[in-house]
Formats: structure tokens, C-alpha cells, sequence
């Protein structure tokens, strides 16, 4: 599977922008603010039919434009799909395969799937547990369409919950009975959710160990463990417990939605024991992992976006991503940086000739 042509229309910085990729390797090089990250953002749109780095449609809308439009033709098992993604602001999104409008965007998601690496990953190490949901939740959803539908319905459920204890709350009104109803579709759905993170983390973690282990060529031992108080206590009971706090604070304070997953290094969290070096091999090691997962689930070769990160990387681990980048495991690559001649040569060593896209003054 792999994109021809991207077209961007008032898509963050860009104003009228085509590009053109070949099926292999495809550096995008420019200067810092120039929008080269946002041309993987914008795959990454017709992907998950979201941002990777602003979840807020309105707010990737180009500067005093009121939508933006992003299309691209890709090839997947030789058939050519036209992809469309457009926002106004104030309407409603319209995603579009083969001119044909989704009814569920959620209809879309795992068909092209997409891996990005960032420099952004690093949030799922320094920030709270949503991050580190969302990763998990997005990987999950791309080949398990009924744990997606649970997880939305239970969102929707967690929202009319929450909404009936501030009504409690402010009517001054207190009583279990009318959260019943609430909390016998959370316990269905929450319990469905969980079984299936967590044969996820069971399954995903050896992946994991060996792609960290071939970058890092070091001897720590790495981890993850998925923590939910479901796996404790059941679900029903724990939100019995959880009500007179639930009533105090207005909202559901036990859940699925509480999770989280701990990385770990040496059993330690990496977050406060793992050095820059091994926190950078970590994310690299995770996404990797998260590619080969998704390859072997979906039977298709997701398309990799690698931005920025030659900056990021010490010369021993671009070498060894880079070496791993360009056997046949891997199909269409797009890689930002900043130096051609850098980019170029870092292709060359290893016997890749890639698609140079030189951004200047006309591209945005």
C-alpha cells in the first residue's frame, strides 16, 4: 500500500499544496516551520481520520480560512483508492472514499493504517495515562472494529453518567437508583474493553522486547504492565464504592477510563529511571512494534512517517532504524529533515536512492 499524490488545501500552514511520492522512500527536506511535519500529519488524517498532533479539527484550519481540505490518491492491493477529508468551520467533518461519504468515520479506520514516529512519542513517556489510553485504544481499534463501537458507546455512556451527578449534585438530590441504568451499560462495555487491552499488552509485549533489544543493543530489560482496577476488584462493585465520591466530585471517578499502562525498564518506570538514550529507544522500539502488529493483523504494510528525527537520534540508532527502514518488511517511508545532504547520505550508505521533495517559498 502506498499514496501517489497528496493534495492540501488552508491545511494548517499550507495554502495550495501537491505532492508527488514514489513507492519506497520519500524525504521531504526543509527548514524548521516550513510544514514538513504537516504533510505527515496529513496522511495520518486520511489515515485515522484525525490529527496526530491537534486533535481539534478547527484549530489545523489554515490562519484566517475558514476550512481546509486534504485528498490523496493511494494504491492498496493494486486498486486505486481516492481519499477525502474535509472541514469547515462550524459543519460537520466530511470523509470521502471514492467520492462516496462515510455515514461512521469510525467505517474508515484500519483500512489505510498508518505508523508515525515522532518527536512527539516522547508525551507518552512524560504525560498522564489519557496518552498512553489513546496509543493502546488506536492500535486495538484498527483491527478490533467491536472493541472500537464499545469504546465509543462507553464514552457516550461516561458522558450521560456524569451528567446526572451534577444534576444530582446542583438539585442537591441524591440516589443510586437513577445511575442503574448507566452503570449496568459501563459494567458491559467496560468489561469488554479491558479483556481486550489486556491480551493487547499480553501479546504486544514480547514484540515490543525484541525490537528494543535489536536498537538498543543493550541489556536492560524493558516492559509493560496494563493498570486497571478492574483487574482487582469487579467492576460493578468497585462502582457501588466509588458513588459517594462520584456524587461529591460530579463525575464517574472508576472506570476503564482510568486506566493506564506503566513502561517499564529493569521493573523500574522508565519515566523516572530510564536515561534520555533508552527513553529514545523505547518510543522507537514501541512504534516499531506497533507496525509489525498492525502488518500482521490487517495483512497490509502500514505506511511509516519518520519526522524529524535524525536531530533526535544519536548516529548508533539512525543506523540501525535506517538499516532496518530499508529491507522489504517495510514498504512506503516518508521522512522529513532539515540538511539533504545529510538525508541523502544516511540513504546512500545503505543502498537506498531516495524521492528528494525540496520545500521552498512556493510550496506553502
Amino acid at each position: 500500500m502506498y499514496i501517489e499524490s497528496l493534495s492540501l488545501v488552508n491545511f494548517r500552514n499550507h495554502n495550495d499544496a501537491e505532492f508527488h511520492l514514489v513507492n519506497g522512500v520519500n524525504c521531504i527536506v526543509g527548514r524548521n516551520g516550513a510544514g514538513k511535519t504537516n504533510v505527515l500529519d496529513a496522511v495520518h488524517y486520511l489515515s485515522m481520520c484525525r490529527s496526530y498532533l491537534n486533535p481539534i479539527d478547527r484549530q489545523n484550519v489554515r490562519f484566517d480560512q475558514q476550512f481546509f481540505v486534504i485528498q490523496g490518491d493511494w494504491v492498496k492491493n493494486e486498486q486505486p483508492f481516492t481519499l477525502y477529508c474535509g472541514v469547515k468551520v462550524g459543519a460537520k467533518k466530511v470523509f470521502k472514499k471514492n467520492k462516496k461519504e462515510y455515514d461512521r468515520l469510525a467505517d474508515h479506520i484500519g483500512q489505510f493504517p498508518v505508523v508515525m514516529i515522532s518527536p512527539y512519542d516522547a508525551d507518552l513517556i512524560s504525560e498522564g495515562s489519557e496518552v498512553r489510553r489513546k496509543w493502546m485504544d488506536g492500535i486495538i481499534a484498527q483491527f478490533d472494529r467491536p472493541f472500537l463501537e464499545d469504546l465509543q458507546r462507553y464514552n457516550k455512556v461516561i458522558e450521560q453518567r456524569n451528567a446526572l451527578l451534577k444534576q444530582q449534585y446542583e438539585n442537591g438530590f441524591f440516589s443510586r437508583e437513577p445511575l442503574e441504568i448507566w452503570d449496568d451499560q459501563l459494567v458491559r462495555y467496560g468489561k469488554a474493553i479491558h479483556e481486550k487491552r489486556s491480551a493487547f499488552i499480553e501479546a504486544f509485549i514480547p514484540l515490543f522486547q525484541r525490537y528494543y533489544q535489536w536498537i538498543s543493543s543493550q541489556q536492560e530489560q524493558v516492559s509493560m504492565s496494563y493498570e486497571s482496577a478492574l483487574s482487582e476488584t469487579d467492576f460493578s462493585e468497585l462502582l457501588t464504592q466509588a458513588y459517594p465520591k462520584d456524587a461529591r466530585v460530579q463525575y464517574t471517578t472508576m472506570g476503564v477510563h482510568r486506566d493506564d499502562v506503566q513502561f517499564l525498564i529493569n521493573e523500574q518506570p522508565i519515566k523516572k529511571y530510564g536515561s534520555q538514550g533508552q527513553q529514545k529507544s523505547f518510543l522507537i522500539a514501541l512504534r516499531l512494534a506497533q507496525f509489525d502488529w498492525l502488518k500482521e493483523r490487517l495483512n497490509l504494510v502500514p505506511i511509516l512517517l519518520l519526522d524529524d528525527i535524525f536531530d533526535k537520534l544519536d548516529n548508533f540508532r539512525v543506523a540501525q532504524l535506517m538499516s532496518l527502514v530499508s529491507k522489504n518488511t517495510f514498504g512506503q517511508v516518508l521522512v522529513t529533515d532539515t540538511d539533504e545532504i545529510r538525508v541523502s547520505g544516511i540513504f546512500k550508505a545503505i543502498g537506498v536512492e531516495p524521492h528528494i521533495i525540496l520545500f521552498d517559498e512556493e510550496v506553502v
